[in-house]
């Protein structure tokens, strides 16, 4: 890890960039002092693609699926309009 002042690190940030691209840790200190400490950041976990019908074929939905429980809806709100 390399010790950098701010002065150098400001006239250098190109330089500190591409370290950073290797991987690198710069540490900045103001009169020899560490003041901060400079990580390179991680690139955000990408997630895995949802996949599409991966179930087909294996579930099976009954005829009358829009007409569940009608009879206790109807009975809870009232008729049909």
């Amino acid at each position: 890890m390399e010790t950098v002042n701010i002065r150098d690190a400001k006239t250098h940030l190109w330089r500190l960039l591409a370290q950073f691209a290797d991987g690198d840790s710069v540490v900045i200190a103001r009169a020899g002092k560490p003041v901060a400490c400079l990580v390179p950041v991680e690139p955000p976990a990408v997630p895995a693609p949802r996949r599409l019908g991966f179930m087909a074929g294996q579930l099976r939905m009954p005829d009358d699926f829009d007409r569940m429980g009608q009879d206790e809806v109807e009975a809870l709100f009232g008729g049909r309009p």
